[in-house]
C-alpha cells in the first residue's frame, strides 16, 4: 500500500523484484528491484544485496516474525512501506494476519484494544518517518491504559544514521514518553536480545514497548536463533502492604464513625473484597470512571461516579464521611476531591497523595490491603449514613432520568441520551464498548450498564478524539463472533474517517454508532462553562450514511426518534460492517454533578444554548432496588419516586 508522499511520489510496499542465478558463485543476486518510492535516495538504499538461498530464510526479520508466532500473535496492525518490507514479507509467509489501517495512529488503538479485550500481546507496526510519527498518538493511549503493545518502528537505513536523511527522524527518543521500553536494534546479533526484552517488558505489565528497526538490519543474516525458545513470565504477583501502613488504615477505620470508599480500576480483580469491607463498615460505595465496569453492577453500596463525567450521590457520599478511602484509583480531577481525613490504597506508591492530601498512605494491591486489615476491622452497625447516601443517590437519578430516556423517545431532535439507552438496552450481555472523548463519553459513563461481562474502551486518560472506531475495530478482529460497539462522535469519526475502509476491506462486524451533532459538543460546553462565546464548535452538516455507502458499508439514517430503536434492533442483528448515522440535539450538553458559582456565572454569560443534566439510563434500577436495603424507610422512598 503506498506510503503517503511528502514532497514527491508515492511511495509504498509494491514491488517488483528480478533475481539472477549465478551458477560459479551459487549465489542468488538481486538485478532489479523496484519499488513505488519518493524519492531515488530510498531506492537506491533498498536495493538487495546478494543473498544466499539459505540467508533469504534466515534473517532477523524472520527470527522476529517466528518470535511473534510463538508468543500467540495472530495479527499485526499496520501499514506497509519501504523500510518495513523485509518484515512484512516474512508475516506474508507466515500464520499472523496483517491488518492494513488507512493511519498508523489507528494501528495502534487497534493494537491497545486487541490488548485490552484478551489480555494478551499486540502488535503494532509503521514505517519510517512519517509512519512512525503517526503511530505516536496511538502509542500515548495504548501506554496510559497499560496495554500489552509491541510496536515495531522501522527506521532508515543504519548507514544514513545521523546525516539527515530522507525521512530521517529519532524514534528511539520521540518514543520515549509513550513507552517503558524503547530501544534500537543496532545488529541481527543484538537483536534477539532486545526483542526479548521488550516483549517481557510489556508482558510485565509495564506498557507499550518498541523496537526500532532499520530496514537493513531486518535483512541482515542471523547466526543463531537465540531467545526464540524463551517462555516470558506472564504472572501477576500480588502485593501486601507494609504492616504499619494496614494498622494505621485499620485503626482510621474503627476511629471514623462514616466511612466511604472510591473505587477506581484498581478494583478490578478485588470486587469481592471491597463489597466485604462495605457490609461490614456499613460503607457507601462511589467509584471513578476507571472503575465503574468493575465494581457497580449489583452493588447494594452503589452511589454512583464523581468526577466531570459523575452522577448521583458519590460526592457528597466522599465530602461527609469522616473517612474517604481512595481504592486503586489515580482520580485526576482534584476539585471532586476532600481535603480532610482521606487513605489511600494503590499499588503503585507514586500514585499516593499527588491528587489530594492523604492521612493514610498504603502501598499495594487492593484486595489483598483488604484481605490483611478486614479481621482487624470491626463491624460497624449504624448504617444511617449509608442509607442516607442510597436516597440521595436514588433521588439523584430519578430526578432526570424519565426526561432523558421514556420521554425523549417522542423528542425531536433526538435526544444523544436516548438512543445511548436504546443501544444499552439492545446490546448484547458481553458487548463491548468503544467511547471517542467528547460527549460520547458522558453517554457512555451514564448509559452503558455494566454486569461483569461487558467491556468498555476509551480514552479515559490520555483524552484523544477519534479513538472509537480504530478501537473497535481492534477488538472485533481479536473476537468477530463478539459484538462490538463504537460511540462515535461526528468530530472524532471526522478525524480518522479512513477507518471505515479498514472495517469494509477486513470485513470486520463492528456496529459504528455515529452521534451526529454537527459540533463539538465538549468543547462548547468547555467555553460555556468558562463563560466565553462558542467559537468554531458547530460545523456544517455531514450525512456520514452516504459516505459508508458509496464505500460499500451498509448505512442506516435516523432523524426520527421514533425510528432509533427499529435503526438499532436491525444494526445489532447485521452480520458485517454497518454505520448508523443518527442526528442528535446540539444543544443536548451534559454538566458534571456538582455546578459551582463560577461555573453558574459562565453559563449565564454564554446561555446561548439549553443545556441538559443528562440522564443516568437502567443505573436508575439498581439504585431504587438499593433502597429496599434501608427497610421501611426504603419502601415509603420507593413510592415517592
Amino acid at each position: 500500500m503506498p506510503r503517503r508522499g511528502r514532497g514527491g511520489l508515492p511511495c509504498g510496499s509494491a514491488t517488483i523484484t528480478l533475481w539472477r542465478r549465478n551458477h560459479a558463485t551459487k549465489r542468488v543476486i538481486c538485478i532489479t528491484h523496484l519499488q513505488f518510492c519518493e524519492s531515488p535516495q530510498h531506492a537506491v538504499h533498498y536495493l538487495l544485496a546478494p543473498r544466499s538461498l539459505e540467508a533469504m530464510a534466515k534473517n532477523f526479520a524472520s527470527q522476529l516474525v517466528k518470535t511473534l508466532e510463538k508468543q500467540g500473535v495472530k495479527r499485526i496492525f499496520g501499514l506497509v512501506g519501504d523500510s518495513l518490507n523485509p518484515i512484512v514479507d516474512e508475516v506474508r509467509q507466515s500464520s499472523i494476519e496483517w491488518i492494513h489501517v488507512r493511519n498508523e495512529e489507528s494501528a495502534a488503538f487497534a493494537a491497545e484494544a486487541e490488548s485490552l479485550v484478551t489480555g494478551e500481546l499486540s502488535v503494532c507496526a509503521a514505517s519510517c518517518g512519517p509512519g512512525n510519527t503517526h503511530l505516536i498518538q496511538g502509542l500515548y493511549d495504548a501506554h496510559r491504559n497499560g496495554a500489552k503493545v509491541l510496536a515495531i518502528a522501522s527506521h532508515i537505513p543504519s548507514v544514513q544514521i545521523g546525516t539527515q536523511f530522507f525521512q530521517e527522524t529519532h524514534p528511539e527518543q520521540i518514543f520515549q514518553e509513550c513507552s517503558a521500553y524503547c530501544e534500537m536494534i543496532n545488529s541481527s546479533a543484538q537483536g534477539p536480545k532486545v526483542l526479548h526484552n521488550a516483549i517481557q517488558s510489556t508482558l510485565a505489565g509495564n506498557g507499550v514497548s518498541v523496537l526500532v528497526i532499520p530496514g537493513d538490519v531486518s535483512s541482515q543474516e542471523i547466526q543463531e536463533e537465540g531467545f526464540i525458545d524463551s517462555v516470558y513470565a506472564k504472572g501477576r504477583p500480588v502485593m501486601y502492604p507494609d504492616a504499619e501502613e494496614a494498622a494505621r488504615l485499620a485503626k482510621a477505620i474503627n476511629d471514623a464513625k462514616t466511612v466511604t470508599l472510591f473505587c477506581g480500576e484498581g478494583v478490578k480483580n478485588a470486587r469481592e473484597q471491597v463489597l466485604a469491607l462495605a457490609e461490614k463498615i456499613k460503607s457507601p460505595v462511589g467509584h471513578a470512571f476507571g472503575g465503574k465496569m468493575h465494581i457497580q453492577y449489583d452493588n447494594p453500596f452503589d452511589v454512583g461516579m464523581s468526577g466531570l463525567l459523575g452522577y448521583g450521590a458519590a460526592r457528597e457520599a466522599m465530602y461527609d464521611a469522616d473517612l474517604l478511602i481512595l481504592l486503586g484509583t489515580d482520580f485526576p480531577y482534584n476539585d471532586f476531591l476532600p481535603t480532610g481525613n482521606v487513605a489511600q490504597v494503590d499499588i503503585d506508591g507514586s500514585h499516593i497523595g499527588r491528587r489530594t492530601t492523604i492521612n493514610y498512605p498504603v502501598v499495594g494491591d487492593v484486595g489483598a490491603v483488604i484481605d490483611t486489615i478486614l479481621p482487624h476491622v470491626e463491624e460497624k452497625t449504624d448504617r444511617s449514613f449509608l442509607d442516607k447516601q442510597l436516597r440521595n443517590h436514588a433521588r439523584a437519578l430519578n430526578h432526570v432520568v424519565d426526561a432523558y430516556t421514556n420521554k425523549a423517545g417522542k423528542s425531536k431532535p433526538i435526544h444523544p441520551e436516548y438512543v445511548a439507552d436504546t443501544i444499552d438496552r439492545l446490546a448484547a450481555e458481553d458487548a463491548v464498548f468503544t467511547i471517542d472523548t467528547g460527549m460520547c463519553n458522558v453517554w457512555g459513563a451514564r448509559y452503558i450498564t455494566p454486569n461483569g461481562k461487558r467491556e468498555e474502551i476509551g480514552s479515559f486518560r490520555h483524552g484523544t478524539m477519534a479513538n472509537a472506531l480504530p478501537q473497535a475495530l481492534g477488538a472485533q478482529a481479536a473476537d468477530r463472533n463478539r459484538q462490538v460497539i463504537s460511540f462515535s462522535g461526528d468530530g472524532g469519526l471526522g478525524m480518522l474517517m479512513g477507518e471505515l475502509l479498514t472495517a469494509k476491506l477486513h470485513d470486520l462486524p463492528v456496529n459504528i454508532v455515529v452521534f451526529n451533532n454537527s459540533s463539538l459538543g465538549m468543547v462548547k460546553l468547555e467555553m460555556m462553562v468558562a463563560g466565553l462565546p462558542e467559537h468554531e464548535t458547530d460545523h456544517e452538516h455531514v450525512n456520514f450514511a452516504k459516505i459508508a455507502e458509496a464505500i460499500g458499508i451498509k448505512a442506516i439514517r435516523i432523524e426520527d426518534p421514533q425510528d432509533v430503536e427499529s435503526g438499532i434492533k436491525e444494526a445489532l442483528a447485521y452480520d458485517g460492517p454497518v454505520l448508523v448515522d443518527v442526528v442528535t440535539d446540539p444543544n443536548a450538553l451534559s454538566l458534571p454533578p456538582n455546578i459551582t458559582w463560577e461555573m453558574m456565572m459562565g453559563f449565564s454569560r454564554s446561555a446561548t444554548r439549553t443545556v441538559f443534566e443528562g440522564g443516568v439510563g437502567r443505573m436508575v434500577d439498581l439504585a431504587r432496588a438499593n433502597l429496599r436495603n434501608i427497610g421501611g424507610a426504603g419502601v415509603i422512598e420507593i413510592n415517592k419516586l
